[in-house]
């Protein structure tokens, strides 16, 4: 779905004295993503990373055409109210590279992060359509794994994908296959979840490890070889979801940290909000080798993508419920609370860091892992 974004800023860059690990100078910049330079008038991978440039696109692109209402909100599905019940409504695409990756596929992908979308508004989703884009040459094989892959995630989020499309693009006009997805569901009565919604006071709470999926795809992508292999976290939200809810009707915001991960996701609230965001690094919750990885090759794991993790904005009061409830649940057993909204200037996310500083945490220009989902 489109997001919102802030105006664009200049993005830090690592100098050579803090630039971590000890991988070559040209290695580094072989894996890292530059700041964007792009052609005048002419689209750029940045475009499509969900930072500073996605949002430039929105603003003065699609927003003047599309405009209204429901669009404006700019959240990760639209809710609106039909005979018998609210729908949540949401679409998606997929064009990760490498197809097939540790602990998932493309298919995969499609359809964990479509529900996801729904789940994100409280929604139970229901059904999902599928359109293929298919390059000449591809292996039937290949189609027929994504296609099983697609079958079995349906199968254990409980929806039932009932109708799509497939059109084939001359040999050398695609990437082998790229995946649309749409969703709807159903918003259960008193629900009332948006990124708008956060207030001075309210905690911020992640439900597990970050930047596993955006490590996993670098890895797989360039051949980096490790004793433990790195997997995506790729699955679907909903019935977390659901124990959050159960635990507590005062959740505020949800969100899954996918393209430019928890730091794009938590400036978008911030602005949506009109309100501050301070992080505190020590509660972060990292594994051993993916930080170390994000070390080696100078990527920032708050900037990195995840495909199975969100963040939740609860009151004060109602924190400890909520976070018993995720811990509770296979996908939130390492949930923590990571950070409160506070009234400082809108829109601005700061990290509270080991040593006692504080840095801004700044919505990125592009992506420092491009096409990750």
């Amino acid at each position: 779905m489109w997001q919102r974004n802030a105006p664009p800023s200049p993005q830090p860059q690592w100098d050579d004295e803090s630039r971590p690990g000890n991988i070559e100078e040209v290695d580094i910049l072989q894996l890292a993503c530059p700041v964007p330079i792009g052609e005048p008038g002419k689209i750029t991978l940045a475009h499509g990373s969900g930072g500073k440039l996605t949002g430039d696109l929105i603003r003065q692109v699609i927003l003047p055409a599309f405009r209204n209402p429901l669009l404006d909100k700019l959240e990760d599905q639209a809710v609106f109210a039909m005979a018998g019940g609210r729908i949540a409504f949401t679409t998606d695409s997929f064009v990760v590279s490498p197809l097939f990756f540790p602990g998932g596929d493309i298919g995969t992908l499609a359809v964990n992060g479509t529900v996801n979308d729904l789940a994100m508004g409280g929604a139970t989703p229901l059904y999902l359509s599928a359109a293929f884009i298919i390059e000449e040459g591809f292996a039937i094989a290949d189609l027929e794994r994504v296609v099983a892959s697609m079958q079995r995630a349906a199968s254990a989020a409980g929806v039932a994908i009932v109708t799509g499309d497939t059109k084939v693009v001359e040999k050398g006009h695609g990437d082998g296959i790229y995946i649309n997805t749409a969703g709807v569901g159903l918003v259960p009565p008193g629900v009332e979840i948006s990124a708008s919604r956060a207030r001075p006071g309210d905690k911020v709470l992640l439900s597990g490890f970050m930047a596993q999926h955006g490590m996993a795809i670098m890895a797989r992508r360039e051949g980096l070889d490790f004793e433990v292999e790195l997997e995506s976290d790729t699955a679907a939200l909903h019935t977390l979801v659901q124990a959050m809810l159960r635990a507590s009707s005062g959740i505020q915001v949800l969100r899954d940290p996918t393209r430019g991960g928890v730091a794009s996701t938590l400036n978008e609230i911030a602005q949506a909000s009109g309100v501050s965001i301070e992080l505190d690094e020590e509660s972060l919750p990292l594994q051993l080798e993916v930080e170390g990885l994000c070390e080696i090759l100078g990527l920032d794991p708050l900037y990195v993508a995840n495909e199975g993790k969100l963040i939740a904005i609860v009151p004060a009061a109602e924190t400890d419920a909520v976070l018993e409830a995720m811990r509770a649940h296979p996908l939130g057993q390492h949930a923590a609370l990571i950070g409160e909204v506070g009234d400082g200037p809108a829109g601005m996310v700061y990290l509270r860091t080991c040593v006692g500083g504080t840095r801004m945490v700044d919505m990125p220009v592009g992506d420092q892992l491009p096409r990750i989902c």
